[in-house]
């Protein structure tokens, strides 16, 4: 009695061909192996099929995540597994609520305010991640990507197209509001990016002034035209407290010690 075979072999040139003219990859990739457990566990073909079709489908989602979170441009890679929860001053309760992302399929906004280190960004880039995570397009800016974006179409005089492609995100986050002085281009690209978003996609800001001082940084009717649309459906965050970054790195949590 000859030894099982458990050698893994190739798929046949012809079923490889289709495989690729059909743009399954995931099938093409998985097939051999899943071929030997089929053997080796006398599937019925339907069950064949289905586990096949399954990895197809597994794998573009992957794909389509991993996709969409590169064309997010996330900063730092923070998620949800580094908060810690208990250290910020926003309440549980509110932190539950914002991962549910049900603000997003309502259009809602989310501000969050307060001094820095007290975790604005990466409750941002947190969010962000976990849209990307739960299929939704995500969008990240600083607010000068912003002035920078109104510069290039000002040549063109194409400014009034230029926030199209970013609404095709279910969210655009922009962070660090108010930490440097803004430039006359960053303040419109803001303004513009509100008022197009307006009841028809989520933002998700971070700043360093409450939205009621934006008038420091901007012209005053811009401010006023710009905060009356952000916060006419928006949740309103505010942050206190010491410096989380300054803490760990008093606590010497900030680097690996030198030997």
């Amino acid at each position: 009695m000859s030894p099982a075979r458990t050698t893994i072999e190739p798929l046949a040139g012809e079923v490889e061909a289709l495989c690729r003219r059909l743009r399954l990859r995931y099938v093409r990739e998985q097939a051999p192996d899943v071929l030997l457990t089929a053997k080796a566990q006398r599937w019925e073909p339907a069950e064949l099929l289905r586990v096949l079709l399954q990895a197809e489908v597994e794998g573009r989602e992957r794909s389509t995540t991993e996709t969409r979170r590169r064309q997010a441009r996330f900063p730092a890679g923070k998620t949800f597994d580094t908060w810690d929860a208990k250290r910020s001053s926003i309440a549980g309760a509110t932190q539950q609520a914002l991962r549910t992302l049900e603000w997003v399929g309502r259009h809602e906004n989310v501000v969050v305010c307060g001094p820095a280190g007290t975790g604005k960004s990466h409750l941002c880039e947190a969010l962000g991640q976990h849209a990307v995570d739960a299929g939704l397009r995500v969008a990240w800016f600083g607010i000068e990507d912003l002035g920078a974006l109104v510069r290039r179409h000002r040549v063109d005089d194409s400014i009034a197209k230029a926030f199209t492609p970013v609404l095709r995100a279910d969210l655009v986050i922009v962070d660090d509001i108010g930490l440097l002085p803004l430039s006359a281009d960053a303040a419109e690209g803001l303004y513009r990016l509100v008022d197009a978003a307006y009841e028809r996609r989520s933002l998700a800001i971070s700043s360093n002034l409450h939205p009621s001082r934006f008038d420091q940084l901007m012209d005053r009717t811009i401010a006023d035209a710009l905060v009356d649309r952000l916060l006419h459906h928006a949740h309103m965050l505010v942050t206190d407290g010491d410096s989380i970054r300054l803490a760990d790195a008093l606590a010497g949590k900030g680097v690996t010690p030198l030997a």
